[in-house]
């Protein structure tokens, strides 16, 4: 519910502050006092679009800041309300409130807050669905739309109607999908059968390559060693040679130049060491064998060394053939041989994927058939169950306008299947006709009223005066109160162009809807008015600096002088006051029984 509301600089208003309780409010004030200030304010913080016009003139912006309590609110209201906090990173205030705030510049721009962080508007349109439903007086010309009377149809059906319409708009998306499908197939038949000669194409000629998962490095090394082979070959067989001695290839390997390797001569130290009696000699001998050992596994790895490097002339031709084979692949694929493995694998994919005969387009063409089947049983229940819905609440609705002193009134549901057109992409045949799949359903709903008794029933937008119209919209209402998980309503004005018997049965229809929800009510009416378990005044004060309104909430004796002021402005007369005591009394035993 709605616990506080702050605004600043919007409209007439400048600073004003008001407190809602459960139960019935209502807002009165003289025309132009600001009334719908408020209610524009409860738009701006449902996230509605910004109105820089809105803002009060000289001021830099208007700022407005509601504080919403979830403690009354429904299990499922509260989880969803969490999950979004949670999402914004927003928190709840020190008492489990939450505070959202939307602040409008006078340049257009528009900023909002939840709970202390910056968040997109439509966080506050998220925070504001489960919490608050504001009808203004533009709800009344939406509710002669064809989309918006079957919206209040299926919230009237619940969850049987909620359910079905789920699972037709399952079944629509796949039979779209397998639609789009088979129609991309048969008129792009000829550009796949291209695609899939050149994927073919270019597999065969990497598939006769035959690279493997880092080849084109390993070879550049290979290639380079190759290239210095005979001085690499020299090296070693010099280091070698200095480690177990033998010819020095540096001085050709003749006789004369047979030398002692270092293995000898460390052989040599050892043994000497070895053979003395003297301590301090002999405690070398354990580091000296150290050593031989270190020389002996090095002495191993250069022979290793030598043994692999290649002695084949003609190795480094061949290599360099299968870099020239890699590198006509990496110039069309990819920039390495990775890339080009890489890439055949998503061709192979994109290959097994694509299938121009005429055995998978028969296949998909039955996948279409039954989807369209399964699709148009989906329809068909769901009509059956809005039809059945539409009777029931034809009658809720016709009891209500009785009591809103409309007892001749009649209004009756029709559901009936919008008729597809010669072109339309998304017919579908469902009871033997042709309809259009729309996201909603095959239905269009429309609501008839009939005004009298002998009327014949017209669509409201024909047949509904504008105090008609405002009372179909509450009588709608009162009936939806189950359905609606809304924890706070809002009417602005709904009783306009209602007057007398009316007006007295709409204020009552508000109580008793105010036992279930949070009602806040603008209105002129003092029938109404006199129904509220909180009233709140708008005040309008012309000072130098131009008009100046502010909100307070009135004690029982100030309410008896605004009602008699809405009384044809007798606030300053006994009879004015008398009559507005008699319809407080009158309202509240009403309102008691």
């Amino acid at each position: 519910m709605l616990a506080e509301i702050h605004i600043d600089g919007l409209g007439v208003i400048s600073q004003a502050s008001a407190q809602f309780h459960e139960g019935l409010t209502v807002l009165t004030g003289e025309t132009g006092a600001g009334k719908t200030m408020v209610v524009t304010s409860l738009h701006l913080l449902s996230g509605a679009r910004a109105d820089a016009g809105r803002v009060r003139q000289g001021a830099a912006r208007a700022v407005v800041e509601g504080r919403f309590s979830t403690a009354t609110s429904s299990a499922r209201t509260v989880e969803e309300v969490d999950r979004l906090l949670e999402s914004t990173g927003a928190q709840r205030d020190e008492d489990g409130t939450v505070i959202a705030v939307r602040t409008v510049s006078s340049d257009g721009r528009s900023r909002a807050h939840l709970g202390g962080r910056s968040v997109p508007a439509g966080a506050l349109a998220e925070l504001t669905a489960p919490l608050l439903t504001v009808h203004g007086q533009n709800d009344q010309l939406r509710l002669q739309r064809p989309d918006q009377q079957r919206h209040a149809l299926d919230a009237f059906g619940g969850a049987a109607i909620g359910s079905l319409l789920d699972k037709y708009r399952n079944l629509r998306a796949q039979w779209i999908e397998a639609r789009d499908e088979l129609d991309e197939r048969t008129r792009s038949g000829r550009e796949l059968a291209q695609e899939v000669d050149r994927l073919e194409f270019a597999l065969g000629e990497i598939d006769a390559v035959a690279p493997q998962p880092g080849e084109d490095v390993e070879i550049v090394g290979n290639v380079r060693r190759l290239t210095d082979v005979d001085s690499l070959r020299s090296v070693a067989v010099g280091a070698q040679t200095a480690l177990v001695g033998g010819a020095d290839p540096d001085l050709g390997g003749d006789a004369a130049s047979e030398a002692a390797g270092a293995l000898d001569l460390l052989g040599e130290a050892r043994a000497r060491i070895e053979s003395s009696d003297d301590p301090q000699l002999t405690v070398l001998g354990p580091r000296l064998a150290e050593a031989i050992t270190v020389l002996t596994d090095v002495s191993s790895d250069l022979a290793g060394y030598l043994a692999d490097l290649p002695s084949d002339p003609g190795a480094l031709d061949t290599l360099l053939g299968r870099q020239a084979e890699l590198k006509s692949l990496t110039r069309k694929y990819a920039a390495d041989v990775d890339g080009v493995l890489d890439w055949a694998a998503q061709a192979r994919e994109r290959l097994s994927r694509i299938d121009v005969s005429a055995d998978a387009l028969a296949a998909l063409t039955v996948r279409v058939e039954e989807a369209a089947s399964a699709l148009a049983a989906a329809a068909s229940a769901l009509s059956r169950a809005r039809t059945k819905a539409s009777v029931k609440l034809g009658k809720a609705v016709t009891t209500e306008l009785a009591g809103l002193a409309m007892g001749k009134a009649r209004l009756e549901v029709v559901v009936r299947p919008i008729a597809a057109g010669a072109q339309d992409p998304s017919t579908l045949s469902v009871d033997g006709a042709a309809v259009h799949a729309g996201s909603a359903g095959v239905d269009e709903v429309e609501f008839r009223l009939a005004a009298h008794s002998g009327a014949a029933p017209l669509p409201i937008s024909r047949s509904a005066s504008g105090g008609e119209l405002s009372r179909v919209m509450l009588a709608l209402e009162v009936v939806l109160a189950g359905a609606e998980s809304s924890a706070t309503m809002v009417f602005d004005e709904v009783d306009a162009g209602v007057g007398g018997r009316a007006a007295v049965e709409i204020g009552r229809r508000l109580a008793r809807l105010a036992r279930t929800h949070q009602v806040i009510v603008v209105t002129h009416l003092p029938q109404v008015a006199a129904y509220a378990d909180t009233h709140l005044v708008v005040d309008k004060v012309d000072g130098a600096k131009g008009a100046d309104s502010g909100v307070r909430t009135l004690t029982d004796e100030q309410r008896v002088v605004e009602l008699a002021r809405m009384l044809a402005g007798l606030d300053d007369t006994e009879t004015g006051r008398a009559h507005a005591e008699e319809l407080l009394a009158t309202a509240m035993a009403d309102r008691g029984n």
